[in-house]
């Protein structure tokens, strides 16, 4: 895989998704990481999965920051290269949102996403 392959494969996670993932990790005795990943299903082909996590598996790819770390296994990078994780706390409400360049379509609601 060239190297604009593998950049092209990146996913990042912004300041305010790591401060709530540390802080998610932090209350939760055991866990060590939050897995993404995507599945099959919602209104628009594939939505994502968020895990708490003891462990990193053989294929999953770890992106650390700030204490921070999110997995993700390479079938899911397929779909989510060069995405963004983000954390969102605003009058709607608080969440993750994933701003995916892959997907060509997503719900109302931003979970689930077509390509």
């Amino acid at each position: 895989m060239g190297a604009d392959a593998k950049s092209s494969m990146k996913v990042e996670i912004t300041d305010a998704a790591a401060r709530r993932v540390a802080r998610i990790i932090a209350g939760e005795p055991g866990k060590t990481a939050v897995r993404v990943s995507v599945e099959g299903g919602g209104c628009s082909g594939f939505s994502y999965k968020f895990d708490l996590v003891d462990a990193k598996n053989d294929d999953d790819v770890a992106i650390e920051r700030d204490g921070a770390t999110v997995l993700i296994d390479e079938l899911s990078l397929i779909y989510m290269g060069g995405s963004v994780i983000d954390f969102v706390d605003d009058l709607m409400g608080q969440s993750f949102q994933i701003r995916n360049p892959n997907a060509v379509a997503s719900c109302g609601c931003g979970t689930s996403f077509s390509v």
